[in-house]
């Protein structure tokens, strides 16, 4: 009896209160939405010519106790400031609910009151609330397989699937795995990007690739110095075995990652190779050439360099005195250009183009002897004191040699 009087009361609150003029019409009554997503209940209604829509309300319907009741979103806590009503007081009655939650599944009804009369929506919109839930099958592939991945939700009717690999979209869920397929990967509905499933992992095997060898200790390698190599591959690999190269042949000549020569000799010279094994198969990295010297090396360089800095002495020494003699003119202009003039019997500070000297002029036969010379040539009576020509190459040609040999 009690069953009986519920559902007829259902009955008597889902009929509109005014006129069969009134009505609700739902675009999508059975929406479906992701949970922390928004969604939208588009909704439109009409009522008698004439009259004017005073208030626009929307319910949830929900049991109290036995009786289905609707109650006003306004008076439930849970959706406070995450409704929106996106219609007006004419003909639009849309509403948006945001950061949708799973107890928000239900049913959703909409009211409208004229100065008249007061109209309900017979029918409901009833909210599903889903999330994603990405797979793969199978998981883990071998290079070359097939891999397919599957959205899946709790809606009846499946919106339209996109997905991702590590956060750039996918072309097609079904497809050849390669060696860049491997990554995590999540799904989300279009137009609804921002709110993704939880990702998988797709493993993708496959025989090492890029196998390399890197020298630890590069540059000239004398006797008695310490050498590692290290092999490197992508993905790193089982097992890893170095070979040398004797007269053709590749013989085994150690094993790990690493290869350690501690002391190295002339013996130790020749081409390495790095074989590196998974389950997926082997790889081969380049040959690496080790050139070891015997201990003259050293001594040799020493003697290189030795003969370079005498080489640079000599060229230099005949350049300062090419150009001496290039320069060089009669004697009278030479002596002229080249000289300076000091007073008799004094102390002076003479002058020339590029240098400085300080001379000091005394009466003696070697100066009447320039002072008869000048005076022959028609010049002045005054003191002349000559510099040698090669003082300043000379010079220059000491400090360059000390500079050589000192570095």
């Amino acid at each position: 009896m009690e069953r009986i009087t519920t559902v007829l009361v259902l009955l008597i609150m889902r009929e509109g209160t005014g006129t069969s003029s009134g009505e609700v019409t739902f675009e999508n009554p059975d929406p479906c939405a992701l949970k922390g997503s928004s969604v939208e209940f588009k909704c439109s209604y009409r009522y008698n010519e004439g009259e004017t829509v005073r208030k626009t309300l929307w319910y949830k319907g929900d049991f109290l106790g036995d009786i289905w009741t609707r109650i006003k979103l306004s008076d439930l806590p849970s959706y406070e400031n995450r409704i929106e009503y996106l219609g007006d007081q004419k003909h639009n009655c849309s509403i948006a609910i945001h950061d949708v939650q799973e107890n928000d599944t239900g049913h959703y009804y909409f009211r409208f009151d004229t100065e008249k009369f007061g109209y309900r929506s017979k029918k409901s919109v009833q909210l599903s609330v889903t999330e994603l839930s990405a797979s793969m099958y199978p998981d883990r592939v071998r290079a070359g397989e097939d891999v397919k991945l599957e959205c899946k939700t709790s809606c009846q009717q499946l919106p339209s699937i996109i997905w991702f690999k590590d956060g750039r979209p996918v072309a097609k869920p079904v497809f050849q795995a390669q060696a860049e397929d491997s990554g995590n990967y999540s799904c989300a509905i279009e137009g609804q990007e921002s709110d993704k499933s939880d990702p998988v992992i797709l493993i993708v095997q496959y025989a090492p690739l890029n196998v390399s060898i890197e020298m630890g200790r590069p540059g000239l390698m004398v006797e008695g110095s310490n050498v590692s190599l290290t092999c490197t591959a992508n993905p790193a690999a089982d097992s890893y075995t170095w070979y040398k190269d004797f007269s053709g042949s590749m013989l085994q000549v150690g094993s790990g990652q690493v290869l350690s020569l501690p002391s190295v000799n002339v013996s130790h010279s020749g081409l390495y190779l790095c074989r590196v094994r998974n389950s997926m198969g082997e790889g081969n990295s380049m040959g690496v050439l080790l050139t070891v010297y015997g201990t003259d090396i050293n001594h040799l360089i020493l003697r290189v360099g030795f003969g370079v800095k005498v080489v640079i002495v000599l060229l230099l020494t005949m350049i300062i005195i090419w150009a001496c003699k290039k320069m060089r003119v009669s004697p009278v202009d030479k002596m002229v250009r080249r000289s300076l003039l000091c007073l008799n019997g004094s102390t002076t500070v003479c002058h020339k183009r590029y240098n400085v000297f300080l001379i000091f002029c005394f009466r003696s036969t070697a100066m009447h002897f320039w002072l008869n010379k000048l005076q022959k040539l028609n010049r002045t009576d005054k003191g002349i004191v000559l510099l040698p020509d090669l003082y300043l190459p000379t010079f220059v040609l000491i400090v360059v040699v000390t500079i050589l040999f000192f570095i």
